[in-house]
């Protein structure tokens, strides 16, 4: 099979690259540029679970970033393990072809104990104490120590936060290219997340956001060049565009306000209580799960959403089918907001009420994705001494709460998620210099898989 790597730039839209991608630009002018309808939802797990399976969420069950547990009575984000994606993937048809096949993945997600050849991808240490510290999991076990020996320590704090930079996609860069000397394969996944960051804060059509654009430009050329010199075909694709946004949609307030959501309060704070609620939702960017645990009350919860300000529209069995998405793990109602609207996950009714998790970066116990995690509460005076102060406690063996997130859901000013149409400007691309191995300028999000192994087959 032929040597193929596919750099997934996530953010990256035609536009962006006409704007602020020159390097790209001049690559891509010697092959095709297509743009994708997108995956619904177009989000970062389900949009990569079908590039690398061929079939949607309906076949291979990744729904959202997270979903709830119905068995558990547990919402669950951000979880590693490749077994939760139910389709065969790319590499394992692809080694059924030619034994010889390897693949290494070097932070797409659901990385961990795939069946890929070599994996790298986050996966912090949590001391009894309470810290977190930065780190990755890897396959083989002693690439782990290998690459944060040569490269230092993951740097976790700029993969995601308020600290989010370009630091955390020049490590992966820097990895794949160890990696790609020590392990060459026949196929290399390559995730370049810098753009998700500053165009969530600033919107796509901020002037500050072409210095990110311009950043990852020049990495995606210093890959291109290190592994086109190595015989490789290069694949450039991103999930889906980001798109100007301006009115949160408190979704879960408004299913509370209706007597729908039940909490449990701990310490003065709420929890949701999921278990319990009549209803509540996921919420992931623009689209929100919703499940409904009180089947009586299906019409009264889908009329309120379907009135409620900021929704676009209210998938039942009909629109999931339509949409790809009617799987076990879905909501019994999905909720698709306006273009320039977003969902949080907000459940309480005053700030003094909210979960003391709610202030601090916490992917795992929040119930939703929550992008305000990008900022720095604009309340505190020096935020540098602040955080400085409480890590330095943290240092010294105190318990300390690193609460410096704000709860102000307006500072988001970019989103992703709707079902977006090739022909948006927000859709996401595919390039590739090999023309005739792609086979139109418009692919639909299960089309990157044929062109994937198409390139391998060459």
């Amino acid at each position: 099979m032929r040597k193929t790597v596919v750099l997934d730039v996530v953010g990256l839209t035609a536009d962006l690259i006409r704007r602020g991608a020159p390097r790209l630009a001049r690559w891509a002018q010697s092959g095709t540029v297509a743009t994708i309808d997108s995956a619904f939802p177009a989000v970062t797990c389900s949009a990569q679970s079908d590039y690398l399976t061929g079939v949607r969420a309906d076949g291979h069950g990744i729904v959202a970033n997270g979903w709830y547990e119905r068995a558990e009575c547990e919402v669950r984000f951000w979880r590693q393990s490749n077994k939760l994606v139910l389709a065969p993937k790319i590499w394992e048809l692809a080694r059924a072809e030619d034994p010889t096949f390897t693949c290494a993945n070097m932070f797409w997600w659901f990385n961990m104990y795939s069946s890929v050849d070599v994996s790298v991808t986050p996966r912090p240490m949590y001391p009894a104490d309470g810290r977190k510290l930065p780190d990755v999991y890897s396959a083989p076990a002693t690439l782990r120590e290998r690459l944060q020996q040569q490269l230092g320590t993951f740097p976790l704090f700029d993969f995601w936060g308020p600290r989010a930079s370009i630091a955390s996609t020049r490590w992966i860069a820097d990895a794949s290219k160890l990696v790609e000397t020590d392990h060459p394969s026949t196929l290399t996944l390559v995730y370049l997340p810098h753009l998700d960051y500053n165009l969530q804060r600033v919107g796509p059509g901020s002037p500050s956001a072409l210095e990110d654009v311009r950043q990852v430009d020049a990495i995606c050329g210093e890959l291109i060049d290190f592994y086109e010199t190595r015989g490789a075909d290069v694949i450039v694709l991103s999930e889906y565009g980001i798109r100007e946004v301006a009115r949160p949609v408190h979704i879960n307030r408004v299913l509370r306000d209706h007597g729908h959501i039940a909490v449990r309060t701990e310490l003065g704070r709420e929890l949701l209580d999921a278990g319990a609620s009549a209803a509540f939702a996921v919420a992931d960017h623009q689209v929100a799960h919703v499940y409904v645990n009180d089947a009586s009350r299906f019409g009264a919860i889908r009329s309120l959403l379907e009135s409620t300000p900021g929704i676009e529209r209210v998938l039942d069995g009909d629109g999931k089918r339509e949409l790809g998405i009617d799987h076990p793990r879905s909501g019994q109602l999905v909720a698709v907001a306006e273009p320039d609207a977003w969902f949080t996950y907000y459940y309480w009714q005053s700030d003094e009420r909210a979960p003391d998790f709610a202030r601090t970066v916490e992917i795992h116990r929040k119930p939703g994705y929550d992008p305000v995690e990008l900022f720095l509460d604009p309340a505190i005076r020096v935020p540098a001494l602040t955080v400085g102060w409480k890590l330095a406690r943290r240092k010294f063996g105190f318990r300390t709460l690193l609460d410096v997130i704000p709860l102000d859901a307006t500072l988001v000013k970019g989103s992703h998620g709707r079902r977006v149409a090739a022909t948006d400007i927000d859709a996401p691309v595919c390039i590739s210099r090999q023309k005739n191995l792609i086979p139109s300028t418009r692919l639909t999000s299960t089309d990157v898989f044929g062109v994937i192994l198409e390139h391998l087959r060459r």
